[in-house]
């Protein structure tokens, strides 16, 4: 089975919907390929090469997409990385990069929409990943994501309840995004890579997101929880 990230599985589902997407990423050769995925799906796309921690690219990101298709309406806020190891290690090399990603991705991202979000009234601002479980050798991830659940549900109680603005999470359990072989630490890796054994396909999740969006304006889906039925949480 084709190994897919949950954003591009989202893009290529909502592009299959209509939808007008912008990707992002920092891979040029995998953003060509998706943009061609995304028009042969059916909907209109475009891409730009960003960095999610650095807030002067994603604020020149939704410069660009509206440029491109007009004011954002969604965003699908789904950059991560999951890198797992042990306390004892103190891998404070991989924790500073989760956090940069993880977090300060995240808090970008709603910086650059939210004005305008705020100002048009928009339908959503969704993230699509949250915590609700620590498991072995994946504290700080974890705890990023715990952060996330926190910042998305606050933003829900401010901003999506005041002005109408649909605000949800998607949380995923195991994903084969390729996410394990990107695990440097060596017991880290073999958790990482014995937990993936179950996983499921991104694809699942991008339902959810279609799902999610697709809800008429008097109903929010605060939050969504897929994961393996197998997995044993």
């Amino acid at each position: 089975m084709h190994r897919d990230g949950i954003g591009a599985a989202t893009a290529r589902a909502l592009a299959a919907h209509g939808a007008h997407v912008v990707l992002a990423a920092r891979n040029a050769d995998k953003l060509k390929a998706l943009v061609t995925e995304s028009r042969d799906a059916g909907g209109a796309a475009t891409a730009r090469i960003t960095d999610v921690t650095r807030l002067d690219e994603v604020e020149g990101l939704v410069d660009f997409a509206t440029s491109e298709f007009g004011p954002v309406d969604h965003l699908v806020s789904n950059a991560g990385l999951m890198l797992f190891s042990k306390w004892s290690d103190r891998a404070v090399d991989d924790w500073d990069k989760m956090i940069d990603t993880n977090l300060r991705g995240y808090l970008h991202a709603i910086s650059a929409v939210l004005p305008g979000v705020i100002d048009r009234q928009s339908r959503h601002i969704l993230s699509s990943v949250a915590g609700i479980r620590v498991g072995n050798a994946s504290g700080v991830y974890s705890a990023t994501n715990f952060f996330i659940r926190g910042i998305t549900d606050s933003l829900r109680q401010e901003v999506g309840i005041p002005h109408g603005i649909h605000v949800s999470m998607i949380s995923s359990g195991v994903i084969d995004t390729g996410w394990a072989e990107k695990v440097s630490n060596t017991e880290g890796k073999q958790i990482a890579q014995d937990l993936n054994q179950g996983a499921i396909h991104a694809d699942r999740v991008a339902d959810a997101v279609v799902y999610a969006l697709n809800q008429p304006a008097d109903v929010t889906v605060n939050d969504v929880v897929i994961h393996p039925t197998r997995q044993d949480w």
